[in-house]
């Protein structure tokens, strides 16, 4: 059983391989690209006015204080991008995770996923009411959850418990991309995935380590869609619907992975 926990372990280290294959990884680097110039200019902004305020404010006889304060600002940037860095990649990045789940998929088995004939208010519609459902189910298991720490003998294994749920919450996050293109409900998806349950604390968990390395946690998001993508493809996908030719550029070790997945 402890297997599965390092396949899904594993699946995030193939979703890092895939986000840099020809067709793949423009869905990666475009977001990043976008993420690192905005904090380029946001930092380039901050350091000129700060410059320009601590000209203003430093009398002459304090200028030795420059050496102290331009370290001090820079350790405060780095901080603020080690922690907003990722929610900011999130958001812009967002746009660009359905799509890629879908690329990754026709990546691994050749087979296009049909587009929806709704129209695109109901897809929104059912967007929102998906989401109002994960904050709902997160609210409801993170309140005890949080309450245990609070509470004397029980609070020494609240870490732990809350560590499996944030795994559970990460593996159910992303595994919504791949599921979701194919419109299985936030209900079926934990249901599925419930079948499943460690592999996707393996994959929840290895996401949640990671996220938290800097550098690392910049390629965080789309290597997770892809992994997601790679775990629905090859154990969570209905069989029947995962046979099909290799896709013109799947490379011949991924076929061969796919084969034997």
């Amino acid at each position: 059983m402890i297997t599965q926990v390092f396949v899904g372990v594993n699946h995030l280290l193939r979703g890092f391989k895939l986000i840099h294959r020809p067709g793949l990884r423009a869905y990666a680097y475009i977001p990043l690209a976008i993420n690192t110039l905005l904090f380029s200019i946001l930092i380039w902004l901050g350091a000129a006015q700060f410059g320009a305020l601590i000209d203003a404010l430093l009398p002459p006889w304090l200028e030795w204080l420059h050496w102290l304060l331009w370290p001090l600002f820079a350790v405060t940037m780095a901080v603020i991008v080690f922690f907003i860095f990722s929610l900011i990649a999130n958001l812009i990045g967002a746009p660009f995770n359905g799509p890629l789940a879908k690329a990754v998929e026709y990546h691994l088995t050749g087979q296009e996923i049909q587009e929806s004939s709704t129209t695109l208010l109901r897809e929104a519609f059912s967007a929102i009411w998906m989401e109002l459902n994960k904050i709902s189910y997160f609210a409801l298991r993170a309140i005890p959850l949080l309450l245990l720490f609070l509470i004397p003998g029980l609070n020494f294994i609240a870490p732990f418990l809350w560590f499996a749920f944030s795994a559970w919450m990460f593996a159910l996050e992303y595994m919504d991309y791949p599921m979701g293109n194919h419109k299985i409900s936030f209900p079926q998806q934990r249901q599925q995935l419930q079948q499943h349950r460690l592999l996707g604390l393996g994959f929840g968990g290895a996401t949640l380590f990671a996220t938290s390395i800097p550098f690392v946690n910049f390629f965080v998001m789309p290597s997770a869609v892809a992994g997601a993508t790679a775990l629905w493809v090859t154990h969570l996908k209905p069989r029947h619907e995962t046979q099909a030719q290799p896709s013109a550029f799947q490379s011949p070790s991924d076929q061969q992975e796919s084969s034997i997945n």
